[in-house]
């Protein structure tokens, strides 16, 4: 490829306004240059300018004005580290900085997070609010932005952390709700993924994610929604004066797709050989999306015949780690002793953090097979991505997500082309049109007067036919305390109204309900499955799986995971059924506890109260800063021998996260890895879970004249 010749072209390209297949052409020459190392031409910058990929531009051999194009891109991202923005990102910024309130729907690989960090850095808020899908992205986000941002902001990312007077709070919406009260104003409103508030994306959290928009954007004096893939956004009430900014076509990278699926058909076998002949490429990450938990089992069982053990120090260790601490004959440690990880939503989230870390290292993980938590979970991306079964579960992998998946490919500086590999035929190609559909289910959460402006009149009719209902039930002054207080969780209103409709109804049917507060988890039985009863349906297990697991749990503190994981296999309970159980006591079944027990006491018996049950199962029945130091990458077990040492007594009352956190920084690093009891791998993962609450030194950016 002749640089001068491909520059010509590149140049006629744009003169006949066709700016992608300029941009495509370009980033493939720079991906020859960077394999050859060789310097550009000022002709090339020229063509870099003229696309807009400032950051490309190669300054050692630049003109003057190719130098000052790039310094009039340079913005404060943090810590005075300055990085140069592409042409759209600087559009997109500017008009943040004018106050303007907007949605942006723009390519995976655009950057649209790293605005954010630029706002911060220009405008100084007193406080952002950004709303993320996942546990997992809350954390990615918390790390970024901590060491950015911590010496001038509280970094609140768990329930009860005390406000400061700046403050950046990073959530699942589900969290958001505990801290209306203390929020007067918020500066910057951000809301991750925002195409999740359409039902026809995410049926089960849609309607919560729309309840926290509504509540939160009474106090936000500008908004940021960001999405990828949405290529018009029809008329609503959520964004209806915002602008709306359509960046599908601005790529920082190309994807060169292989239609390998043409030549597999319905072959299982060549399927299979020609997944391990990607996978088998010497220096080349590869993101795997199977589409559905068997198929995952299914590529292990490929992957565990077919690629041989690796002797890496990183893989090696985290494969021992997990055999003793986990389950000794997990897929997963075979899996990791080949180089492999896999990444689904469901394990504990310490585990996910460490395999997407391994897969950064050159000598850690090659390849990561994933569902489409890989997507919703973390901002990764690899050179390869394998695209195995086109299906989201039991659906169909819509034009949409996968979109999302192989967007996935690539990445600036490090994968200028991203080669994607279609095993299985993708969906049809379609422009996805977001509509956002006012949920009629959190009607009850809101107020006739102040939500007016989105609502039709039999809307509002609704709310005060159910503010009448539940009013004549819990009474009226209850009615506003609930309101005010943001006391109930679920957004279905209709469900909440039968429940304390049946509690009125039917009192005696909850005697017992204070048995939840026993320390003998043989005496929950009943009243745990009255509870599961209330919501039949949405639970994907068995009612006597949950409840052998909760009683299991209840003893998490107590004893180590492989004694637990053993003691549920009689019960047809596997390690991965665990993860998944434990995940869905502590967020789904504890909210419907906290909700039911609000309600008993205002209907059925005030002196009984099982909040402290409830928190406890909330926290998987760890001490509160053990649960939440998980989410920051410091699993249980690590935290059991910081405890045992003597450093640390986490089952002391007032130690919270926040005390934990600055205990733990008091302490430091040094002390923490002197602890007798930790192995070579835990060792590791300390210092990894210490880079994540260390900021960054503040340096000034050298600068290239």
């Amino acid at each position: 490829m002749d640089v001068f010749e491909t520059c010509r072209e590149i140049n006629d390209l744009l003169s006949a306004k066709n700016d992608i297949a300029a941009r495509n052409l370009l980033i493939h020459l720079l991906a020859k240059l960077d394999e050859t190392q060789e310097t550009y031409p000022q002709v090339l910058n020229q063509m870099i300018r003229a696309t807009g990929l400032f950051p490309y531009l190669q300054l050692a051999n630049a003109s003057w004005d190719q130098k000052f194009v790039h310094r009039a891109f340079e913005v404060d991202v943090g810590r005075r580290r300055v990085a140069t923005l592409h042409r759209e990102q600087s559009s997109v910024l500017s008009k943040l900085l004018d106050g303007t309130s907007i949605a942006v729907s723009a390519p995976t690989s655009f950057g649209k997070s790293f605005i954010i960090d630029a706002y911060i850095a220009a405008k100084c808020p007193d406080n952002v609010v950004i709303i993320v899908p996942t546990i997992a992205l809350m954390d990615e986000t918390r790390r970024r932005l901590f060491k950015k941002f911590s010496d001038q902001y509280t970094i609140v990312t768990a329930p009860d952390t005390r406000l400061g007077s700046k403050n950046i709070l990073i959530f699942p919406q589900e969290r958001a709700f505990g801290y209306l009260a203390e929020l007067k104003t918020i500066d910057l409103l951000v809301v991750d993924e925002f195409y999740k508030a359409s039902l026809s994306h995410d049926r089960e959290r849609a309607p919560s994610l729309i309840k926290a928009i509504m509540k939160l954007s009474k106090k936000a004096k500008q908004r940021y929604y960001l999405a990828p893939n949405i290529k018009k956004l029809t008329d609503n009430s959520f964004t209806r004066d915002m602008e709306f900014l359509e960046l599908l076509d601005f790529n920082t990278v190309y994807l060169d797709v292989k239609d390998l699926y043409k030549e597999i058909g319905k072959d299982d076998a060549k399927k299979g050989k020609a997944l391990i002949d990607i996978i088998r490429q010497g220096g080349q990450k590869s993101l795997i999306y199977a589409g559905t938990y068997s198929e995952i089992a299914k590529i292990a069982k490929l992957a565990i015949t077919e690629v041989p053990i690796v002797d890496r120090i990183y893989t090696s260790s985290f494969a021992k780690w997990l055999r003793e601490n986990y389950q000794e004959d997990w897929i997963l440690a075979d899996l990791a002793e080949r180089a492999i990880g896999v990444h689904n939503g469901g394990m504990h989230r310490c585990l996910s953090q460490l395999q997407i870390r391994l897969f950064e290292y050159p000598d850690g993980f090659d390849s990561i097979v994933s569902t489409s938590s890989i997507i919703e979970g973390v901002n990764t991306s690899a050179q390869n991505v394998i695209v195995w079964k086109s299906k989201l579960g039991r659906a169909n992998l819509k034009d949409f997500t996968y979109k999302n998946i192989i967007g996935r490919g690539g990445r600036m500086f490090k994968y200028f082309v991203g080669n994607i590999y279609l095993l299985d035929a993708p969906p049809k190609a379609e422009d996805t049109q977001l509509e956002i559909q006012f949920p009629e289910t959190i009607l009850g959460s809101l107020d006739e007067e102040q939500d007016a402006g989105s609502l039709t009149d039999r809307q509002v009719e609704r709310i005060i036919e159910y503010r009448s209902e539940m009013s004549s039930i819990i009474g009226a002054e209850n009615f506003q305390r609930v309101k005010r207080e943001n006391l109930l969780q679920d957004s279905d209103s209709n469900f909440l109204l039968s429940l304390a409709s049946e509690m009125k109804k039917n009192p005696d049917d909850w005697r017992g309900f204070s048995f939840l507060n026993s320390n003998d988890p043989g005496r929950w039985d009943r009243m745990l499955y009255k509870i599961l009863k209330l919501k039949p349906a949405g639970w994907d297990t068995e009612f006597s799986k949950l409840v052998v697991t909760t009683k299991t749990i209840s003893d998490n503190w107590k004893r180590d995971l492989p004694s637990l994981i053993s003691s549920l296999t009689p019960h047809g309970i596997d390690i991965d059924d665990f993860f998944k159980l434990e995940r869905t006591i502590t967020f789904k079944l504890s909210a419907l506890l906290g909700d039911a027990n609000v309600l008993h006491k205002m209907i059925v018996d005030s002196s009984v109260d099982i909040s402290g049950f409830v928190g406890r199962m909330s926290r998987a029945f760890l001490p509160s800063a053990v649960y939440n130091l998980e989410e920051y990458g410091l699993p249980r077990m690590i935290s059991k021998k910081i405890d045992a040492s003597g450093l640390i007594d986490f089952d002391d009352p007032d130690m919270d996260l926040s005390a934990a956190l600055q205990r733990l920084n008091y302490l430091g690093l040094d002390r923490v890895l002197a602890i007798k009891s930790l192995g070579p791998f835990d060792r590791y993962v300390v210092k990894f879970f210490f880079d994540g609450i260390t900021p960054d030194e503040i340096i000034e950016a050298e600068r290239a004249d």
